[in-house]
């Protein structure tokens, strides 16, 4: 059973993006339909499976570390792959509606879509660096010939810039990986963290620690390394932009927090801890503010991003030095806003998208009246709005609730700071959007109404992420599966 649903996961999306090439866009939009249905199949198969017999280490073709490929599902991984598939499909079903299929570079779409897909399952489920690396340059260069894909010149001057800053961040997290390797001949991650605890190799990990973070840092678009990412959020085609935001810059960030959380507290300090946090905080608090000053709405997303981001990496300081309660609530806490940012974000990218159709601008000032002509799109985009701000009783709130309880019980109370004045900052950029929605020009209706499917994606995804502080226990009980009970 395994076995089907490992190759399903893996070589399905591989199979769907080849396959795609040859296809038009009608065409490899039936298909992807169908790779969608599949990915659901085999994602919850793998969590039925998961949740009977626990957790397990999955050797590809049999090979086993290191010569093969060592892949571990938990879960977290369950959890993750739940979410792409989510996720994922939204963004495609919108894209096979929302692009144009006359313009023969949209057929480009579909492989590079499923390119996309295979490198995040690749992520979600790898158990060594390299694998794990592998997957993440799958997603860059998927990514970047997303934002690209068009051929007008400020696209692909944002997906050069991005293609720049991916390559240079796997250098450096390359370079890590290599001094791991000369170190202890080995890159499965688990092993690499056994080792470290057994050997009392703390201080010669280290460089490689640091390394690794720093280039994953920069593909996640941690400040000050975010530069790239509102350039190529903000031109990119909605449904691409829904996917980079909720879930590419994501999977750099769960290589980074695996990593630490499997070796963090025995190799970093507590001012490598509490750094990272700063500049997690110093994310919150500019981006914010530089969304706030955008004229142009999908900016305004973007430079969201940059601060929901920031969020993320509380987990670095609520993890390191503290009880082991504290640690696992900063850790629920954390999945919680990386799902609910996920949902949140692409609904309200989407929902942008739609606005931008409607009005025929991307000016934050052109939406003067759309509330009383288009209130459905508006509405998503409000309530995805609501779990960026933290209210109740979104994914939003839930997350940052938990993370207020770790800062309070770790004795870290200035991320409490954070966490308040981020999302009064949130309250502020989305406010600012509905005001200026609500100003009347004229009576008439002058604008164009989009496929009314295209503001049932967005509005679905909008509910999911309010939906999930109700649900919240429950999905960590996802997370919290066992792992032990096979090997």
């Amino acid at each position: 059973m395994s076995n089907w649903l490992m190759a399903g996961l893996l070589f399905t999306p591989l199979a769907l993006a080849t396959t795609s090439l040859l296809l038009d866009f009608r065409q490899g939009r039936a298909l992807a339909w169908l790779g969608m249905v599949l990915q659901l199949l085999v994602s919850v198969g793998l969590w039925g499976l998961v949740k009977q017999e626990g957790g397990f280490y999955y050797s590809l073709a049999g090979w086993d570390a290191p010569l093969g490929i060592e892949l571990r599902v938990d879960g977290l991984a369950v959890t993750f792959l739940l979410l792409t598939t989510l996720v994922a499909s939204g963004c495609g079903i919108h894209a096979g509606i929302y692009l144009k299929p006359d313009k023969p570079w949209q057929r480009y779409f579909w492989p590079l879509y499923w390119f996309l897909w295979a490198g995040l399952n690749t992520v979600w489920i790898g158990g060594d660096l390299f694998n794990l690396y592998v997957g993440l340059e799958l997603i860059s260069l998927a990514a970047v010939g997303l934002v690209a894909l068009g051929g007008q010149a400020e696209a692909l001057r944002a997906a050069l810039r991005y293609l720049l800053a991916a390559l240079l961040g796997s250098m450096v997290y390359l370079l890590g990986v290599a001094l791991i390797y000369g170190q202890f001949g080995t890159l499965s991650l688990a092993e690499v963290a056994h080792q470290v605890r057994l050997m009392d190799q703390a201080e010669l990990m280290r460089p490689a620690l640091v390394l690794m973070l720093v280039g994953l840092a920069l593909k996640t678009a941690l400040f000050p390394l975010h530069g790239w990412l509102p350039p190529a959020h903000g031109i990119a085609k909605s449904p691409v932009s829904a996917l980079l935001s909720a879930l590419v810059v994501k999977a750099s960030f769960y290589i980074a927090a695996r990593i630490w959380l499997e070796a963090g507290e025995v190799v970093a300090t507590q001012w490598m801890a509490q750094l990272i946090g700063t500049l997690g905080a110093a994310a919150v608090i500019w981006g914010s503010w530089l969304a706030w000053r955008q004229p142009r709405l999908k900016q305004v997303v973007a430079y969201s991003s940059v601060a929901q981001i920031g969020y993320l990496f509380l987990l670095f300081p609520l993890t390191f030095g503290v009880d082991a309660s504290t640690s696992l609530q900063a850790q629920q806490g954390i999945t919680l806003q990386v799902i609910s940012h996920a949902l949140a974000k692409s609904a309200m990218f989407l929902a942008a998208g739609n606005l931008i159709l409607a009005v025929g601008s991307n000016r934050v000032d052109a939406l003067a009246g759309v509330s009383h002509f288009l209130p459905f799109s508006l509405f998503s985009f409000g309530l995805a709005g609501v779990s960026l701000m933290g209210l109740p009783p979104s994914g939003g709130f839930a997350a940052k609730w938990m993370l207020l309880q770790a800062s309070m019980a770790s004795g870290q109370w200035w991320w409490i700071l954070v966490l308040v004045g981020g999302g009064l900052l949130s309250a502020a950029y989305v406010f600012r959007i509905y005001r200026a929605s609500f100003l009347e020009r004229d009576e008439k209706d002058h604008f164009y109404h989009p496929d009314r499917r295209l503001e049932v994606v967005a509005m679905l995804l909008a509910v999911a992420s309010l939906g999930l502080g109700l649900a919240g226990s429950q999905v960590l009980s996802v997370m919290a599966l066992p792992f032990e009970e096979v090997q």
